[in-house]
């Protein structure tokens, strides 16, 4: 381990006692709730995941299991949460919101919103582009250590370049696997001049996946309507396939729409993408249309998938 440098200490003790002033998290409860930060981050957890065991909740927060079940009982006796046994192994404790808890977490996520909107309102587009990155990179490194952090694939947002950069990948890699003509570049490149002409930062995003400087793999989110995001532009590149880097990207599209305030998603794939239509389908999505087409120079199937976020 390298020795550390005083000055890089005080620097990130400094940066620490800024954030925690600037997002207000030395307020006595969250977001002036009645929630401590601890209980809200669990309430957090609970509201966007299928029933998780405390287990599971324990090991991924890294809290001590007393701990979390005092915290648990004490969210249970306020009717915050609701504690069931688990159907498929009785050691196990399922949680979901209660009623309150849901009307709880419902007032608590849009104040959050409405504040880190505030923060972010006063920089300009660019600004605010810089900010995110920044984050995603602090987030990359701090997630593991420092040794292997140069082997860790961060989702940024885009940049210049990174939009021509992803056309480019769709028209070599499609021809190569697919055998699909140049007619499909152009088709890419018109969806991606679009999406920069029209860019909404608030409601649209493309996460660009990335490991020591090198893209692995995009997708994108924009708007199809008020209520309704629409995935594009997914693609992993050979090398990074069977690592979960597709799954991870829809993952974070999913998060980033629901974040956004859209009720549904959709996407639009074809039936011969089989390894992309079956992440689809394990995530949650149903196929709600489909038919026959010729386009890029082969004969297709096209398919409409959607999902509730």
């Amino acid at each position: 381990m390298a020795a550390v440098e005083p000055a890089e200490i005080a620097a990130v003790r400094r940066f620490s006692r800024f954030y925690t002033r600037r997002i207000g998290v030395l307020h006595e409860g969250l977001l002036g709730g009645p929630l401590t930060l601890t209980e809200g981050r669990i309430v957090y957890e609970i509201a966007n995941r299928d029933a998780p065991t405390a287990t599971a909740l324990g090991q991924d927060l890294g809290l001590d299991a007393g701990y979390l079940s005092r915290v648990l009982k004490g969210l249970e006796a306020r009717r915050i949460i609701t504690r069931a046994p688990n159907p498929a192994d009785g050691r196990q404790v399922l949680l979901s919101l209660a009623v309150d808890g849901r009307r709880l977490f419902d007032d608590i996520d849009t104040a959050s919103r409405r504040e880190v909107g505030d923060m972010l309102g006063v920089l300009a587009p660019g600004e605010r582009r810089r900010l995110v990155a920044a984050m995603a990179e602090i987030e990359a490194l701090l997630a593991a250590p420092a040794a292997v952090a140069a082997t860790q694939v961060i989702l940024r947002p885009h940049r210049p370049g990174d939009i021509g950069h992803v056309v480019s990948r769709h028209g070599a890699i499609y021809a190569a696997e697919y055998g699909w003509d140049i007619t499909f570049e152009a088709a890419v490149a018109r969806i991606a001049a679009e999406f920069i002409e029209n860019f909404d930062g608030r409601r649209e995003v493309c996460f660009i996946a990335e490991r020591a400087g090198e893209v692995l793999g995009s997708a994108f989110v924009v708007r199809k309507d008020e209520a309704t995001a629409k995935l594009r532009l997914v693609y992993v590149e050979e090398a990074a396939r069977g690592s979960g880097l597709g799954r991870r990207l829809v993952e974070a599209c999913m998060q980033f729409a629901r974040d956004a305030g859209y009720a549904r998603m959709t996407l639009w794939t074809n039936d011969v993408l089989v390894p992309a239509r079956q992440l689809y389908q394990s995530l949650g999505f149903e196929k709600t249309a489909s038919a026959p087409h010729h386009s890029f120079g082969v004969d297709l199937v096209s398919e409409t998938w959607e999902r509730d976020l």
